[in-house]
């Protein structure tokens, strides 16, 4: 079978944009014991693949000439050789920008074809999600009567996060986001109290007035001066979680991190989160979010782009921070 695929044009040394990616044929191999042929339906473009491309990513490699561009997608299985799947059956799995692929039927995960539009299961009932729910629950410990700052708050991750701690019983939920649109976007779709403009002037203060008693949960997506300011209006004995370092992700030299005494004085509790540890939660957590999304307690945004050879400009615009909710490419 002949399909199409994007790969790396060029060495990525900077920022990726559009021009660093081509679009060529293979021919694809039959399916062997174990493997799925798979169409695929959608694909997630993330911002840990921008890393990945320079090599700053954990777990995978960095992206020589030539190199399948990684990527998370929903395939719908052509032909099957394994029993455990089925021609027709819709699967989540690492399928690289491609519209055809073979993908090892252990890495699969089956999808339920009724939560439409499929894209979903990429975005606030996938990895975005699953992050979500994972750093508010297991690392934050939401709660009752907690005060939440959450940074690149109109993202898939960071939307779903604040929503979950509003789920959890949060009083107040502050987001920051870099545009008038995505604030607006925060507060009007996400049901967030307030978005703060860090690109507007006087951003640092609007953080300390809009929590004068401290901040409980801070959700970091971004490190550098965002992170260091809400430290500083951390509440004693606050919880931070550690998603994203989105500053630091293209620049050649890393910042110094903010002053550890900002965590002793705080008595802070800072938690690393690499979504990897919870994916044996998927399942059960894409059941619940589904229901939160029924119930009308969590919602979602997609920022949609048709057919694979729309991939690199979607993907440029999402590296230059343009897009709005999570970045998708529909290939129905």
């Amino acid at each position: 079978m002949r399909a199409q695929q994007i790969v790396v044009a060029r060495p990525i040394n900077a920022q990726p944009v559009a021009a660093d990616f081509r679009l060529e044929e293979i021919e694809l191999p039959a399916p062997e014991a174990g493997e799925l042929l798979v169409r695929t339906r959608a694909l997630s473009l993330d911002p840990y693949v921008g890393s990945t491309l320079r090599g700053r990513h954990m777990g995978h490699d960095s992206g020589a000439p030539g190199t399948l561009v990684v990527g998370l997608g929903i395939g719908e299985i052509l032909e099957s050789q394994d029993g455990d799947f089925s021609p027709g059956d819709l699967i989540a799995a690492e399928i690289g920008w491609r519209d055809h692929a073979i993908v090892k039927a252990e890495t699969a995960r089956r999808v339920d074809a009724t939560l439409t539009p499929l894209s979903l299961h990429l975005g606030v009932l996938g990895m975005p999600g699953l992050t979500a729910y994972a750093g508010m629950t297991h690392r934050a410990k939401a709660r009752a009567g907690d005060k939440v700052l959450i940074s690149s708050a109109a993202g898939p991750v960071g939307g779903t996060a604040g929503q979950i701690a509003r789920i959890h019983g949060a009083t107040k939920v502050v987001g920051i986001a870099g545009s008038p649109e995505k604030c607006a976007l925060v507060e009007d779709k996400y049901g967030f109290d307030q978005c703060i403009n860090y690109k507007e002037e006087g951003w640092q203060d609007k953080i300390a007035n809009a929590f004068p008693e401290g901040i409980d949960v801070y959700w970091d997506n971004v490190g550098g001066e965002l992170l260091n300011t809400a430290l500083t209006n951390l509440a004693l004995y606050g919880r931070v979680v550690l998603c994203g370092l989105a500053s630091q992700y293209h620049v050649d030299d890393r910042p110094a991190g903010p002053n550890p005494g900002l965590y002793i004085g705080k008595r802070a509790e800072l938690y690393g989160l690499v979504v990897y540890d919870f994916y044996g939660e998927q399942a059960d957590y894409a059941a619940k979010a589904a229901q939160w999304i029924a119930d009308g307690k969590l919602t979602y945004v997609e920022d949609v782009a048709q057919g694979l050879v729309a991939a690199p400009a979607q993907f440029e615009k999402l590296m230059r921070g343009e897009n709005i909710g999570k970045t998708v490419v529909r290939l129905d």
